[in-house]
């Protein structure tokens, strides 16, 4: 995860604060590391236009992966966002 996300910053957004039975932190909804890495988009990388991404799922409709779009320009962001949304329940369960 270091090489992906650049540091170590990955942690603090996976992981809560709370401690399970074994004594190691709990790990957060992929909804908020998703979250995360949207913003680090946005406030490291500086993309001005960064849309919520696509959750990409298998045939059984598990989420496997998120598709990320990133640009500097509103009308690429117009673009994704209209097919975004076209196949964003696709593979829903």
């Amino acid at each position: 995860m270091h090489e992906f996300w650049g540091d170590e910053s990955w942690r603090e957004i996976a992981y809560t604060t709370k401690l399970n039975l074994f004594g190691y932190p709990e790990k957060e909804e992929n909804a908020v590391v998703v979250e995360g890495f949207r913003q680090r988009l946005l406030k490291v990388a500086r993309f001005k236009h960064v849309p919520e991404p696509m959750p990409m799922r298998n045939t059984k409709g598990a989420t496997v992966y998120y598709l990320f779009f990133a640009s500097q320009k509103p009308t690429a962001e117009d673009i994704i966002v209209d097919i975004f949304t076209k196949y964003r329940q696709r593979g829903a369960k």
